[in-house]
């Protein structure tokens, strides 16, 4: 079982999301847990303050570090095992269907959101937060991010999809490269015609023909992918 604690000040963004479909029946099967936290709860001031202007001026406004901190060091105050922290800002390293995987072998682990123009650095250097960015643009927060890191984590966790192999033959994970086309009923729609081999039965042909196609898409679409073997 996965826990995820995620700290925000928008905690019902999350609560929808996380309601539905493959990850409300991982939550019912024991196998996820998600517990959502409100960082307001963790100021000290009548205006329950996240945020502030920054040093030395600019336009924006950062995170303070305090609550933060407080928020975090409660968490893990109360845990059983202590959670991996992960600041979600678009200044960390990319998130990757190898790095959910990595995410999915811990028992514990805890997002923070960030907002305005982030955090301010020392939240970074002294709680030895990951930075983690779900690709290269800016969002309004990490509730997005934090939704996405769950998504693609909870679903290498066994027994959360139906067949123990569709996670396996995801894009990125099957020797790192695309999927292959794929297709279903009826064999001919609008003349547009199921490739043969499908149908044949012939199960090493389809695997070729899935392999081959794996590369070709790979190729045409994310020729970097192919530059890192």
């Amino acid at each position: 079982m996965l826990r995820f604690d995620v700290i925000t000040i928008f905690p019902d963004l999350l609560g929808p999301y996380l309601a539905e479909s493959i990850l409300a029946r991982a939550q019912e099967k024991g196998l996820l847990e998600v517990h959502v936290h409100d960082l307001r709860d963790y100021t000290t001031d009548r205006h329950k303050s996240v945020d502030d202007r920054p040093y030395g001026g600019g336009p924006g406004m950062v995170m303070m570090p305090g609550p933060i901190f407080t928020a975090v060091e409660d968490i893990e105050a109360k845990a059983d095992v202590k959670p991996r922290i992960v600041l979600l800002t678009p200044q960390g390293r990319t998130f990757t269907q190898s790095l959910a995987a990595e995410f999915s072998n811990q028992p514990r682990l805890m997002l923070v959101c960030g907002r305005y123009e982030g955090f301010d650095e020392r939240v970074r250097t002294g709680l030895a937060a990951d930075e983690i960015s779900i690709g290269d643009y800016v969002l309004t927060g990490g509730e997005l991010p934090a939704a996405v890191i769950i998504a693609a984590t909870a679903r290498l966790l066994p027994g959360v999809l139906g067949h123990e192999d569709s996670a396996r033959d995801d894009s990125f994970s099957l020797d790192g490269r695309l999927d292959h086309p794929q297709y279903t009923r009826p064999a001919d729609f609008r003349g547009m015609k199921v490739p043969q081999v499908l149908l044949s039965g012939h199960h090493q042909a389809i695997e070729d023909w899935r392999r081959q196609h794996r590369l070709a898409r790979t190729r045409e679409r994310r020729p970097d992918i192919l530059c890192r073997d």
